[in-house]
């Protein structure tokens, strides 16, 4: 471990001067740990460059590869070490979820916890699994998380969304002015607008004008700049709602969606921090 720990710290900072400072040795201590682990190998992993050492294309390989290994462990070890003083959480969520509803509401999260770090990393919904290693994960379900343990914590239902200026230039006080408007729809969801107009028992007919995104995060975006009209979730969109960025002028008519679920992995230990975090969510969701 001590010549992977030296290697990787060389390959990265350029050279075995810069590797030992970073690592408090002496150059020739780095320069033996490489030697012991190019022996071990039978591989040589740096060569001279004027008066540097620097990788070989082999050797730059096996340090991306390195890098990723080392960082697991230092993050396994944190997970799994002391835990119960950790002061930090690291979450995986939807970038939608993460960005209009998630964030916004940390600071009510960080009045309860001030020393609390919340590291959310965001998914799309096009991602199949869940990768890296997280203390928290969110999704929509519910699926065969097979290995996590899971609550649910908010259910979402689906309506119509606009932006007061594109009702503004086109009102929109009943179904039958929705053929008026562009219809903004989402690649990752399909069917979102069928099912809405399906439940609004609409029978009119279907707009001409329809532009289409990949991600819904996009789709929001265009709805907020007034390009047309979209189907939302709330609750996340519920901020946005509230403070007259988004007007839902259907707001009754509303398709459900599959609710989120708070994942952790099962058999690890639940720190303070994230019983406390799990409790929170259940108050913020309203899912009892």
């Amino acid at each position: 471990m001590s010549a992977l720990r030296a290697f990787e710290v060389a390959a990265r900072a350029g050279s075995f001067t810069a590797a030992a400072e970073e690592l408090g040795v002496t150059h020739g201590a780095v320069s033996k740990q490489i030697q012991v682990l190019e022996t071990w190998l039978g591989r040589q992993l740096f060569r001279r460059a004027g008066q540097k050492m620097e990788p070989t294309p082999h050797g730059r390989a096996f340090a991306r590869e390195i890098t990723g290994a080392l960082d697991q462990i230092a993050d396994a070890t944190r997970r799994y070490g002391s835990s119960a003083s950790s002061s930090v959480l690291q979450v995986s969520a939807p970038a939608t979820f993460a960005m209009r509803w998630l964030i916004p509401r940390l600071p009510n999260f960080y009045a309860r916890r001030p020393r609390a770090e919340v590291c959310v990393s965001t998914s799309m919904t096009t991602d199949h699994g869940i990768t890296g290693h997280f203390d928290l994960v969110i999704r929509r379900g519910p699926e065969p998380w097979h290995q996590y343990d899971f609550i649910e914590f908010m259910r979402e239902r689906n309506t119509l969304v606009a932006s007061p200026l594109q009702l503004k230039r086109r009102p929109l006080r009943r179904l039958s002015d929705i053929p008026q408007h562009t219809i903004l729809s989402t690649d990752s969801r399909p069917g979102d607008w069928e099912n809405w107009l399906e439940a609004a028992s609409y029978d009119g007919e279907f707009p001409p004008k329809r532009q289409a995104f990949d991600h819904f995060f996009v789709t929001l975006q265009a709805a907020l700049n007034g390009l047309g009209l979209a189907i939302g979730p709330v609750p996340v969109l519920a901020d946005d709602i509230e403070k007259g960025h988004l007007i839902a002028p259907f707001a009754r008519i509303e398709v459900a969606r599959k609710s989120y679920f708070a994942l952790t992995p099962r058999d690890a230990d639940k720190p303070p921090l994230l019983v406390n975090f799990l409790d929170w969510l259940r108050e913020e969701g309203n899912v009892r």
